[in-house]
């Protein structure tokens, strides 16, 4: 039996024809260092008896689960970089009591007490941003998400709104 007899019988299961195809389609794009078009994509999905409706699904499907990427990736930003400023102030703060402690006094005591209190407070803003997990960092993913819908929405109504006073 010849190896392309044996290909006739080989079966797969839905997710390992995926895996197959997704894995052919990167090493086919890393060649080429081309994008398809949607008439590529409706082609494919044709020859795979795909039908253009569940395709239309999937897309809607595809677009819906990047833009939660996305937005998660810019949450996880705004986390990070709320985290820097209040190490920054931190730092200032506990550098300027320092710096009075030993100017006053040329040792430095009680300014010991204030750094340890404004550690404690690192620490817990350390455990917060960072380690938060599972359905705290989604409450809190959500918070942030609501937030930030409205403010678009209200600059939208407001961009709009000058746009109308300026015709």
């Amino acid at each position: 039996m010849t190896d392309f007899d044996s290909q006739n019988y080989r079966s797969y299961s839905q997710d390992d024809v995926q895996r197959i195809l997704q894995l052919a389609i990167a090493r086919q794009a890393d060649d080429q260092d081309k994008e398809f078009s949607y008439e590529q994509i409706l082609e494919i999905a044709q020859e795979l008896e795909i039908s253009p409706d569940t395709l239309k699904l999937a897309e809607k499907d595809w677009r819906s689960q990047n833009r939660e990427l996305q937005q998660r990736q810019a949450f996880n930003t705004y986390r990070l970089t709320r985290f820097k400023k209040r190490l920054g102030n931190y730092t200032i703060v506990n550098a300027f009591f320092l710096l009075v402690d030993f100017i006053g006094g040329g040792t430095v005591s009680w300014s010991l007490y204030l750094l340890l209190f404004c550690s404690l407070a690192l620490g817990l803003d350390v455990w917060n941003t960072f380690l938060a997990k599972g359905e705290e960092y989604e409450m809190a993913f959500q918070r942030w998400n609501r937030k930030h819908q409205i403010k678009q929405t209200i600059n939208t109504f407001v961009n709009k709104w000058f746009k109308a006073l300026q015709i």
